[in-house]
Parts: structure tokens; sequence; C-alpha cells
């Protein structure tokens, strides 16, 4: 679940489809380091991953 809520998040913060955004975290660096349990990032809030994955996003350059 705590993917899911993640992926929400980012997909309303940045006007994109739960598609698009589920897509991108997967993809993200943000994913196997969460999925991995690296610096407890899995247990920080679903809010502050959002964030840490918009900002990824804006790093890259992505569009929308």
């Amino acid at each position: 679940m705590k993917y899911a809520r993640v992926v929400g998040l980012f997909a309303e913060k940045n006007r994109r489809s739960l598609d698009d955004a589920l897509d991108f975290f997967y993809r993200s660096e943000l994913y196997p380091l969460v999925s991995e349990g690296v610096s407890d990032l899995h247990c920080m809030s679903d809010g502050y991953l959002a964030e840490e994955l918009t900002d990824e996003h804006l790093e890259k350059g992505c569009q929308g």
C-alpha cells in the first residue's frame, strides 16, 4: 500500500495519470532505495517520498 499512496500523491502533485506516475516511480532512482530499505527510506512518510520523487522528476527535466 505504501507505493500506491506515494505514487498517488506524486501523480496528484505533478498532474500526471496514475499509470504515468507508476511508470516513473518504478524507473526512478528512489524506487530501489525504498524497496531495499536503504537509509530507512521505507520508513519515511508518504509525503516525504512523493516530494523526493518530484525532485527527481524535476532534476531529470521531465515534462508535465
